[in-house]
């Protein structure tokens, strides 16, 4: 707890010279002023800290993660546990989430009253944050004394990054064949039973076969395998020198109005490449996930050490990518060619391939054209440097692609990602 007592040294000062005067000249009058100004420091200091105690704080956020646009809610509850009304209390919140504006004063609370307050902040950037701590600041009438104390409610709160729709959206993809698919067996419950098997303890009861269970007595669960379409690999380019623009956390808090939060919009996509392309892998993966294809994500985002999540489909894989999306920053060492070199066993010809980079080298589509020349199916989106203020465009890369009949998107500052990734690629 702590304390501030810069407003009443004037107090104290002015006790001390009237109880000197009182004791050296022995006057009622300066005795009686002394008792007054004794008395009144006490019950000021008193009356200060007891309304910092006595007091329950609650904070109640709704999920533990949000997205970019949504709008994060929280309700305090300020509750007097004691008998004594407290005068007014500040509650100052230390939220690291960007325009949250949770600090608020409640005054005239009751004994055994409890007061709520309710916060609705947009998401604004992509990151992960921290709620709280919060600190309560109350004094006494005269503003003598100001107390603080802490309440360790801390939570965290993941922000996915933005993600637009891409109805047009239709990059060349690849199946598997009916022959490759009959021994690609899952643990996960698919359209495509491949045959039956005795029960065995850990299996879910939604597998078992009740037909062939009754028939032989005993149970039975069916085996499964993977639906007949090509797994998808979003390849994310994080090489930091590759990268155009400010980070993320180096850009300014944006401006958001203090009331009414319905007027709120939200903030278009910061200027640097490492957003862009950010927002067009989060976009691609809930775009496919929503097909019911199965998405997995490649990266090297710190150094020279490696990410990546397996590829899987549902909203489970979802949640999974963005929230990993939602922490990327463009700090890693290795780049875009050598990933691909060294991670390319991890691809065959049942697997769809999406690169998404701001590298202007050409070497990169050599890679990216000797997976292909081995039946991976490849897309890349190139988020052109030159439209963010570099000296260098992606003119060079993009013939390169065309000339080894790779697909491939361009994305510019200021575009609107679902028309630039919309229809079939160019080749």
């Amino acid at each position: 707890m702590r304390r501030n007592f810069s407003r009443s040294w004037l107090v104290f000062l002015l006790w001390g010279v009237v109880s000197a005067v009182a004791l050296i000249t022995a006057d009622g009058l300066f005795f009686t002023l002394a008792y007054l100004l004794g008395g009144l420091l006490l019950l000021s200091f008193l009356w200060a800290w007891f309304n910092v105690h006595w007091v329950k704080i609650t904070r109640e956020t709704r999920g533990t993660h949000s997205q970019v646009g949504e709008m994060v809610d929280e309700q305090f509850s300020v509750q007097n546990t004691g008998f004594l009304p407290k005068l007014w209390l500040e509650i100052l919140d230390y939220s690291t989430l960007p325009g949250h504006r949770a600090s608020f004063v409640v005054s005239g609370v009751g004994r055994k009253e409890t007061r709520t307050h309710h916060v609705r902040t947009m998401s604004l950037r992509r990151g992960r944050y921290r709620l709280g701590p919060i600190t309560v600041r109350s004094g006494d009438p005269f503003g003598l004394f100001i107390f603080e104390r802490e309440f360790a409610l801390e939570k965290y709160l993941v922000v996915y990054p933005r993600t637009v729709p891409l109805p047009y959206f239709r990059p060349l993809l690849g199946e598997l064949t009916g022959g490759e698919t009959v021994r690609r067996r899952t643990h996960y419950v698919t359209t495509n039973v491949s045959g039956v098997r005795d029960y065995v303890p850990g299996d879910s009861f939604n597998r078992i076969h009740w037909r062939s269970t009754a028939r032989t007595g005993r149970l039975v669960v069916k085996e499964f395998e993977l639906d007949p379409m090509a797994d998808i690999w979003l390849v994310l380019d994080m090489e930091r020198s590759v990268h155009v623009g400010p980070q993320d956390e180096d850009l300014p808090t944006p401006e958001v109005p203090a009331v009414p939060w319905e007027s709120w919009r939200v903030p278009p996509l910061p200027p640097s490449t490492e957003a862009y392309a950010i927002c067009a892998a989060a976009s691609a993966a809930q775009h496919f996930l929503r097909q019911d294809r199965a998405v997995g994500l490649l990266t090297y985002p710190n150094g020279s050490h490696a990410e990546f999540i397996h590829s899987d489909h549902g909203v489970r894989q979802e949640e999974r990518l963005l929230e990993m999306m939602a922490v990327l920053r463009a700090r890693g060492t290795v780049s875009l060619e050598q990933i691909l070199l060294a991670e390319g066993v991890r691809f065959n010809r049942n697997t769809t391939l999406m690169v998404i980079t701001p590298s202007i080298r050409p070497s990169w589509a050599g890679a990216v054209r000797h997976l292909s020349s081995r039946g991976v199916k490849t897309t890349a989106i190139v988020i052109d440097p030159a439209s963010f203020g570099a000296p260098y465009g992606s003119d060079d890369v993009l013939a390169e692609l065309i000339a080894s009949h790779i697909p491939s998107y361009t994305v510019r500052f200021g575009d609107d990602l679902s028309v630039a990734l919309a229809n079939m690629p160019g080749r």
